[in-house]
């Protein structure tokens, strides 16, 4: 059976998605979006309204309108790779900073899906909680725990932003 990565990340903005302090990131979603779908290896990605300038900030957590989610579904972890560190995304990525609370908890996990499958916000917040509770496993992980992922080593999150 052909399997797939699939990717979560969530963030809470410091402000609403109409604010000033988040309209460089709020401004630059569809693009950013739109790049990552037109990456070899894409596969799938989450949506969201459908609204110009929203990419997917609908897909709330817990009904905070400030807790946004992403989730993509991509061939591989180089697919994913490339398109985070080796593409403009990677401006933004550091940037994160500007626009995001610095979380207490996990914010990011990956997992392998069957190639036709496409998770849910509540599969992918199970996958989240299973790494927070018990660290990387098969069932829920990070870069680390992929041997072909080399990228984040250079790149990942430092400390003070995870």
């Amino acid at each position: 059976m052909t399997m797939h990565l699939a990717q979560l990340n969530i963030g809470r903005l410091l402000a609403p998605t109409d604010d000033p302090r988040v309209k460089d990131f709020m401004d630059n979603l569809d693009f950013i979006n739109g790049l990552g779908k037109s990456m070899p290896g894409f596969v799938w990605m989450m949506e969201g309204s459908g609204e110009p300038g929203t990419g997917n900030t609908e897909a709330k957590i817990g009904g905070d309108p400030q807790f946004v989610a992403n989730m993509t579904v991509w061939e591989d972890v180089e697919s994913l790779e490339r398109f985070v560190w080796g593409t403009v995304h990677r401006k933004f990525y550091e940037r994160r900073e500007e626009w995001f609370e610095i979380l207490g908890g996990m914010h990011f996990v990956m997992w392998w899906v069957p190639a036709s499958h496409e998770p849910t916000l509540d599969e992918a917040l199970e996958r989240l909680a299973a790494r927070e509770r018990d660290g990387d496993s098969d069932a829920a992980f990070g870069w680390d725990w992929l041997r072909a992922a080399h990228m984040h080593k250079t790149h990942g999150c430092r400390p003070s932003a995870a």
